[in-house]
């Protein structure tokens, strides 16, 4: 019965609804992709490793910090251990560029639910001009009476393509803002962490240099 409903009102909005309907199966897709993506993320995330990690760095012990922060799955901790991989030579890059590895696999797609919550009104548009369109041909070819039928379909065709794009833009939106949330806080955290690494580490050296002066002048 409801699959009787949905084909026959899918064959009503014309055929706009057939793009309509590869635009709905992308954003079913994708946003399932990103709930299951940031939920398995969000069980990795270790702040008990990762307060041991700042503690081996306010201590100077570079090497327990990397020992600490291998194999971790957490984005934070995983960043930090490729950056005391190069505390010595380029820590500030290195962070960097971990830092950005992660944040592009969180941003994952999020340029597709843009498109799509932009594009899925403006299929319904297309669809609502197409409609009209015929609405106005019938009317120009035959007599209103005869062209009743027409007309009819034209209108349910235009409001059914606009409803089906308003659907999915709204569909899409939603998790489209939480997402970018999700990024922009995952970012701030990264920023953050890397920030503290950088002084850690800094302060960490300046006391070996202190010690060694203060060993050579005794």
């Amino acid at each position: 019965m409801l699959a009787n409903f949905l084909i026959k009102n899918f064959e009503a909005g014309g055929p706009v609804m057939w793009p309509i309907l590869v635009t709905a199966i992308v954003a079913v897709a994708v946003v399932g992709e990103r709930i299951f993506w940031w939920a398995r993320e969000s069980r990795r995330r270790d702040p008990a490793t990762l307060e041991k990690l700042f503690a081996a760095l306010e201590n100077g012990d570079f090497k327990e910090c990397s020992r600490v922060s291998k194999g971790s799955e957490d984005p934070v901790i995983r960043m930090i251990w490729h950056g005391m991989n190069h505390y010595h030579s380029s820590l500030q890059g290195a962070l960097a560029v971990a830092a950005g590895a992660e944040l592009q696999k969180a941003g994952r797609f999020l340029m597709v639910m843009d498109t799509l919550v932009t594009l899925a009104p403006l299929l319904g548009l297309l669809g609502t001009v197409s409609g009209i369109f015929r609405t106005f041909i019938a009317l120009g070819t035959e007599s209103v009476e005869g062209a009743m039928g027409q007309i009819t379909g034209g209108i349910g065709e235009a409001l059914i393509a606009t409803m089906c794009g308003l659907g999915i833009a709204i569909f899409a939106l939603i998790p489209f803002n939480y997402f970018s949330r999700k990024l922009a806080q995952l970012q701030f955290e990264l920023e953050s962490a890397a920030t503290n690494v950088e002084v850690m580490v800094t302060a960490a050296k300046q006391r070996g240099l202190e010690t060694q002066v203060f060993r050579k002048e005794d």
